[in-house]
Parts: C-alpha cells; structure tokens; sequence
C-alpha cells in the first residue's frame, strides 16, 4: 500500500504542513488530536469531556482510515496539567479499556489555553 494522507481540511494542516493522519503500509498514524467539538464549534472547559471528545475525533479519522479503536496499538497523552490525567481514566478505559494498547502520558504546553488534553494514536489496518 502507498502512503495516503488524510486531511480534515483545516488551515492548519496547508500552513504548518502536515496531516490529521497518514496511512503508511499496515499502519494509521493520527496526529495530535484535542477536544474540540466540531459538529458545535466548541470546546469544553471539562478535561474529561474533552477526552472523550479526542476518541470520537479520533475514531472517525480511523474510520476514514478504514479501521477502528481496537486496532489500537500505541497511544499518547499530553496534558498541559498532569494532576488532571487521573480525572480522565475512566473515558480512557471506555475507550481503550479492551484494546490496552501501549501508552505514553507527558505534560507538555499545548497550543491553546483551552485545550487540557491532545491524544495521538497509532492504528493498525485490519486484515
């Protein structure tokens, strides 16, 4: 398979150059992804909805992929704050708690004051 890239379209994958994700071989690899809830425009102030609101962003890239969330097999979490992580398990167990990929989790500043969480995952394409 040739490597394919998926965009969502936003300004800032043409200026900064790079993609929601890219298919490469058996894998998927997405791009940081935060909170934001684009159906509504908004993002909440709640690190745990906003969780949530990555794996359903998340997940609706690996659809486009042509896989889905238990084809998991590494996942990152950066939190500008890290005492907010453990508020975040349980939307991470719903998500991730069959799958139990390989994860990472640093505190790092993230792009916009508002965002409390940016997850990045690696997917393999089902056979």
């Amino acid at each position: 398979m040739s490597r394919v890239l998926i965009s969502s379209g936003s300004d800032f994958e043409a200026n900064i150059g790079y993609s929601r994700a890219v298919i490469d071989g058996e894998y998927v690899f997405v791009s940081g992804t935060t909170g934001y809830n684009y159906a509504e425009m908004t993002i909440s102030r709640d690190v745990a909805i906003q969780a949530d609101q990555c794996f359903k962003n998340i997940s609706a890239v690996l659809k486009q992929a042509g896989t889905d969330i238990t084809n998991i097999v590494r996942v990152t979490y950066i939190l500008p704050d890290r005492n907010d992580f453990e508020t975040c398990w349980p939307v991470l167990k719903k998500w991730l708690g069959e799958v139990r990929p390989a994860a990472t989790m640093f505190e790092a500043r993230l792009l916009n004051d508002d965002m409390k969480i940016e997850i990045q995952v690696t997917a393999r394409i089902s056979a």
